[in-house]
C-alpha cells in the first residue's frame, strides 16, 4: 500500500510538424488511483522509448490509434505490483504491458504479463526479451530467411532491433554487415557483437563501402532507415533477396512524402521481396519467440545493450535523442529502482 496520492504524467500537448521538441509536451499532476476487483496498482520502474510513437503524434490512420492530445501518451512499461486487488499478481511482482507514461497505473490483471526477474534483468524484457527482441526474431527468420554463407545486411544496426538482427544472422550462419551513424558503434558491431563488417554512413560513401563489403552481393537487407541508405542497397540485390521493412527512421519526421529512386525494376530483375510488418502480426506466436530469445541469451549467443536515462523528468529528452541517433541498443528510462 502506498501513501502518495498526487503523481505527475505526460501527456501530448500538440501534434508536432517535422521534429519533435519538448513543447509538444507536457508534464501534468494527477491522481494515483486505487484499483478495483481484478485490477493492480503498479509502480513505473521502466519505460520504453521507441522510434514508432512519432507516428502516434500524427492524427493519421496506421496500424495503430494516434495518441490524443491532452492525454498520457503511453508505450511499452515495466512495472512492480505496489497493491494487488487480483488472484493473479503479487505485491512485488514484476509485469510488462502497454502502459501511460506517470509513475503509477492501475491496470486489469488481463492486460499486463509477469515477467521473470530471475532469468534477466526486468529491463530486458523491453529489449532483448521483448518487442525489440520479437520484432528482430520474425522479421528476419519468417521474412529475411537468412541461410548460412549468405550476406545479410542491417541498417540501424547499433539499435535496439538491429544489434538483435544482426547477432541472430550470426547464429544462422550468414555473413552480417551492418550500417550505424558512429566510429564507437561501428566498434561495437565489429568488436562486441561480432559483425562481419560495419559502416559509418556520416563517414564513409555507403554504396562504395557496401561493394567492398559485399563482394558477393546482398541476399537479406533488414530495413529499419530507409532514405538514401535503402537507396544504395537495391544495386547490389541478388536474385530472389529478401527485405523485411521494419522501420523507417529517416523519414518519421519529414512533413512532406518521402521521394526517393523507384524499386519496382530492382525486385522485378532480381525477383526480390520485400515486405513491410510490425511485431503484432506475430502476437499469437510471442512464445516461441521469446523461448528462443531466452535460450541463445543463457548459452551467451546473444548480447544486448541499453542506453538508459534515469528520472522521469528526462523522459522527453530520451524520446527526443532517439532521432539524434543517441542510443546504443535499447533505449529505456529508468524512472524508479527495481531491486532487481
Amino acid at each position: 500500500m502506498i501513501t502518495i496520492t498526487i503523481q505527475k504524467q505526460i501527456q501530448l500537448k500538440k501534434r508536432p510538424t517535422g521534429v519533435p521538441t519538448s513543447e509538444h509536451f507536457e508534464f501534468v499532476e494527477v491522481p494515483v488511483e486505487s484499483p478495483a476487483k481484478g485490477e493492480i496498482l503498479l509502480q513505473t520502474i521502466y519505460i520504453s522509448v521507441d522510434p514508432y510513437l512519432r507516428g502516434r503524434m500524427n492524427d493519421t490512420k496506421s496500424y495503430i490509434p494516434p495518441f490524443k492530445l491532452n492525454e498520457a501518451i503511453s508505450s511499452g512499461v515495466i512495472g512492480k505490483v505496489v497493491e494487488s486487488k487480483s488472484d493473479l499478481f503479487e505485491v512485488g511482482d514484476f509485469v510488462i504491458g502497454s502502459l501511460g507514461w506517470q509513475q503509477f497505473s492501475v491496470a486489469k490483471d488481463n492486460t499486463v504479463r509477469k515477467i521473470d526477474p530471475n532469468l534477466a534483468p526486468v529491463s530486458a524484457y523491453l529489449s532483448v526479451l521483448g518487442m525489440t527482441g520479437l520484432t528482430a526474431y520474425f522479421g528476419l527468420l519468417d521474412i529475411g530467411k537468412p541461410k548460412a554463407g549468405e550476406t545479410v545486411v542491417v541498417s540501424g544496426a547499433a539499435g535496439a532491433v538491429g544489434s538483435i538482427v544482426g547477432q541472430i544472422a550470426k547464429i544462422k550462419g550468414a555473413r552480417v554487415v551492418g550500417i550505424a551513424g558512429s566510429d564507437e558503434k561501428v566498434r561495437y558491431l565489429l568488436d562486441e557483437l561480432g559483425f562481419d563488417a560495419a559502416i559509418n554512413y556520416n563517414t564513409q560513401d555507403v554504396g562504395s563501402a557496401l561493394k567492398e563489403a559485399c563482394p558477393d552481393g546482398i541476399d537479406v537487407y533488414f530495413e529499419n532507415v530507409g532514405g538514401e541508405i535503402s537507396d544504395t542497397i537495391f544495386p547490389l540485390l541478388n536474385n530472389f533477396a529478401r527485405i523485411p521493412v521494419c522501420g523507417a527512421i529517416s523519414a518519421y519526421n519529414n512533413s512532406e512524402p518521402d521521394v526517393g529512386p523507384r524499386v519496382q525494376g530492382y525486385l522485378i530483375k532480381t525477383s526480390s521481396l520485400m515486405q513491410g510488418f510490425t511485431v503484432g502480426n506475430y502476437s499469437s506466436r510471442f512464445g516461441e519467440g521469446a523461448k528462443e530469445l531466452a535460450s541463445w541469451l543463457l548459452e551467451g549467443k546473444l548480447k544486448y545493450e541499453e542506453t538508459v536515462t534515469e528520472g522521469f523528468e528526462n523522459t522527453i529528452d530520451a524520446f527526443l535523442d532517439l532521432f539524434k541517433g543517441a542510443n546504443l541498443g535499447k533505449a529505456i528510462v529508468k524512472v524508479a529502482d527495481s531491486d532487481k
